[in-house]
Order: C-alpha cells, then sequence, then structure tokens
C-alpha cells in the first residue's frame, strides 16, 4: 500500500506544474490527501495504532492547534490570513493544513532515526528537515494566492512576502511536534526498519523534486536555492546511511 500511494502522489506532483487556476488547487489539495493517506498507512502497518495515534495526536491536531492559534494572534508565524481557496476552514484554518503536517513529519522523523543515534539529535534532524521543507512551501503557496502574510518584512532576500519569522516559528513548533512524538509514539517508533524505504524514498523525492520544480517550471529560483542548501543539510545525510538498518 505505501508504495502504490508514494506513486499515485508522485505522479499527482508531476501534473502539478502542468496546471493552474482552480485545477492546481485541486491537485494541492489531492497532493495532501495522498500524503496524509501515505504516512498513517506507513505508520500503522510499520509501527501499529500507538505510533498512528501519536502522529495524529502531535501532527494532525497540534498543527491545527498551532494554526488556528497563528491565525488569531500572530504567533509563532507572524500574521497571516488563508484565502479559502484551499477547501473547508474551521476557526479560519482549512482543514487541509493539519493534514499537510501530518504528512511530512512521518518521513522526517524515520529519516531522523537513520541519520542520528541520540534521541535530542533525533530530533533536532527531524525538526530540521521539516521546518526547512516550509522554504519551498510557503513561497510556492503564497505564489498561487492560498495564504499571504499581513506583514512580510524583514524577508529572506529574492523570497518577499513571507516573513523570516515564520521559518523561526516552523522549527520553534517543529521541535515541540518532534519531542512530543517521540516521547509518546512508543519503543517501536524508535528504531529504524528495512520497511521505511518508502517513507525514505517520500522523503528524498520531496527534497529533489521540490528543487527541481521551483527552480525549472515555478519560477521560484531563489526559493529553489535556499530549500536546496537548507533542506539539503537535513535530507542528503542520509544517503550514505541507506543500506544499513539504522
Amino acid at each position: 500500500m505505501p508504495w502504490g500511494l508514494l506513486a499515485a502522489l508522485v505522479l499527482v506532483q508531476i501534473c502539478y506544474p502542468l496546471t493552474a487556476g482552480d485545477d492546481r488547487a485541486r491537485l494541492t489539495v489531492l497532493t495532501v490527501l495522498l500524503g496524509v493517506a501515505f504516512s498513517v498507512s506507513h505508520a500503522l502497518l510499520t509501527r501499529g495504532p500507538r505510533a498512528v495515534g501519536a502522529l495524529l495526536l502531535t501532527a494532525t491536531l497540534g498543527g491545527f492547534a498551532v494554526e488556528a492559534v497563528g491565525v488569531a494572534t500572530g504567533f509563532p508565524f507572524g500574521a497571516y490570513e488563508y484565502s479559502g481557496r484551499l477547501g473547508p476552514r474551521v476557526l479560519d484554518v482549512p482543514l487541509i493544513i493539519p493534514l499537510a503536517w501530518t504528512w511530512m513529519a512521518w518521513p522526517a522523523w524515520l529519516a531522523a532515526l537513520r541519520v542520528a543515534r541520540r534521541p535530542v539529535a533525533r530530533v533536532a534532524v527531524a525538526a530540521a528537515g521539516l521546518a526547512a521543507w516550509d522554504l519551498f512551501l510557503d513561497p510556492q503557496m503564497v505564489a498561487e494566492d492560498y495564504w499571504r502574510w499581513l506583514d512580510p518584512v524583514p524577508a529572506l532576500p529574492g523570497v518577499p512576502g513571507i516573513p523570516i519569522g515564520n521559518y523561526l516559528g516552523w522549527v520553534g513548533f517543529a521541535v515541540v511536534l518532534m519531542a512530543a512524538l517521540a516521547a509518546v509514539a512508543g519503543r517501536s517508533a524508535l528504531h529504524p526498519r528495512p520497511s521505511d524505504a518508502p517513507a525514505l524514498a517520500l522523503w528524498l523525492w520531496t527534497y529533489a523534486s521540490s528543487v527541481l520544480a521551483h527552480a525549472a517550471f515555478l519560477d521560484l529560483p531563489a526559493s529553489a536555492a535556499w530549500g536546496a542548501g537548507l533542506m539539503g543539510a537535513a535530507v542528503l545525510p542520509l544517503l550514505p546511511r541507506l543500506r544499513t538498518p539504522g
């Protein structure tokens, strides 16, 4: 099942640059739905119900909570608002948004199990990878008018519209999320397994395809460069560890 969902996800993401307008918004929602189905099913099949519950608690409910607080107060991501193009909302947060946290939190955690051995280092690596993914996500979504910041300064050079404080907010919440996931997911989620191959493939695909899409198809060269460097620092150390169980 995970390999099949991964194949479907890759196909939809390949189609994304070939569409525009409402069709592109629909593909964005479908991508997230496929991604969360992948992560939840992989967690269930490889780690069991406790890991799934932990993932839903920390990433889905936690992601919704931090987004609801963020929209209402401006903390921790800065003052921002959603445009309404991503489907139904609760407390002004599209329901698809916490599912995106859930989708990417799981492969980020499993990759960290390979890259680092100490618990604190694993939380740091997983959080860094998840937060760095936003260097691709936010520029792409802002360009599509899915959400916007009310005071988007100061911003990274070449990446207007998104305040630097947003990325710092991502780092902070990602650390909390990963620490909580490690604490409640159970012992089975603390050790790498050969069955993690689909999730590791998703993690590497997300990085490589994001660099390519931003640089060659979405006209976002600066975010391609920032993401390639900073997310690469968290993702690329995985490559030499793929042949070992952990």
